[in-house]
């Protein structure tokens, strides 16, 4: 005798979906404002590099490269695409959720927002490490001064 266990189906209500819509236009609209804000970074962090390339001939210990400073800003910009575009996944899929019904669509959306978190999430603790060792690196240092 097999001991099969059905799974319990889940199904979504008018009010449920109503909310995923209402979620999904601020998902979307968040997502637009962080391609909008890559795009003007990534412009702005071209014409530092630029300027900083061209204008900085003075004490060099003391100023930042301006290529260095590009790819600072291209490196952060590609960490932020990453969470906007998941983030702009879930939207999309959702959508499509609303007007089909489709379970492939909500399959979809809900992995593309479980990518988001996890990305941030991974994002959050390495920029925690990072602060860590910055201290830690501060502190011995100044230790060092006295």
């Amino acid at each position: 005798m097999e001991n099969t266990e059905e799974i319990p189906k889940i199904e979504l209500e008018l009010d449920t979906l109503k909310d995923l819509d209402r979620t999904r236009k601020w998902t979307m609209f968040l997502a637009i404002l962080g391609f909008i804000g890559i795009g003007v970074f990534l412009i702005v962090g071209l014409f530092t590099g630029v300027f900083l390339s061209f204008f900085n001939k003075g004490d060099t210990a003391t100023s930042y490269p301006g290529w260095l400073v590009f790819i600072i800003i291209i490196t952060t910009s590609i960490l932020y695409f990453f969470p906007m575009l998941f983030i702009f996944r879930f939207s999309k899929f959702i959508s499509g959720v609303i007007k089909t019904r489709d379970k492939e669509e909500i399959k979809k959306a809900f992995k593309n927002l479980r990518s988001y978190f996890t990305y941030t999430g991974i994002l959050i603790i390495a920029v925690l490490v990072i602060y860590v060792i910055a201290f830690l690196i501060m502190g011995s240092s100044v230790t060092f001064l006295k």
